[in-house]
């Protein structure tokens, strides 16, 4: 499926493919909380990142990496691309994983799959999310995991027919 994504200003915008538009994964890091959010979590989609393509404002894209620890002074290894104008943040990337790019869910402006309510959300890294956000225990529910779980994004949406060609 193909996604067209903007920042708030309109300067910045991009598309991207993907199999893997719906259910979403939402991130409870430290790291996602403060540089995407402002809410308990941010929430991800996967893309093919050689399909991306920065359709306009590539003068205004701008880049972040957050530190993973900061007392180690260990940098974590997503970058996070953001409008320099407006401060939209519009997707990360990782070169570890260097075939995917991770367009944030509230920069895309194509309609999104509805969701399934029995997959509902992926939702990741509950260990180390904000004392105050309500979560569901990941030992009762089977889409919460404490940390990264043992399968990718990608197999998780192959396992439960999420996959989309």
């Amino acid at each position: 499926m193909e996604l067209k994504g903007s920042c708030h200003c309109e300067k910045v915008s991009f598309k991207v493919l993907s199999h893997t538009p719906a259910p979403f994964m939402q991130c409870y890091c430290s790291i996602c909380r403060k540089c995407q959010g402002g809410g308990g979590y941010a929430i991800n989609i996967m893309g093919q990142y050689k399909t991306l393509e920065i359709l306009t404002g590539k003068e205004y894209l701008k880049g972040y990496q957050a530190m993973k620890d900061k007392k180690k002074k260990e940098l974590g290894g997503n970058i996070r691309y953001f409008c320099s104008e407006c401060g939209s943040h519009l997707y990360a990337y990782d070169k570890q994983w260097a075939e995917w790019v991770y367009p944030f869910a509230s920069a895309i402006d194509t309609p999104l799959p509805q969701l399934d309510p029995k997959t509902q959300v992926y939702k990741i890294m509950l260990d180390s999310k904000a004392n105050w956000v309500d979560v569901p225990d990941p030992n009762k529910e089977a889409h919460a995991f404490e940390a990264y779980p043992d399968c990718s994004l990608e197999q998780w949406h192959k396992d439960n027919g999420q996959y989309i060609e």
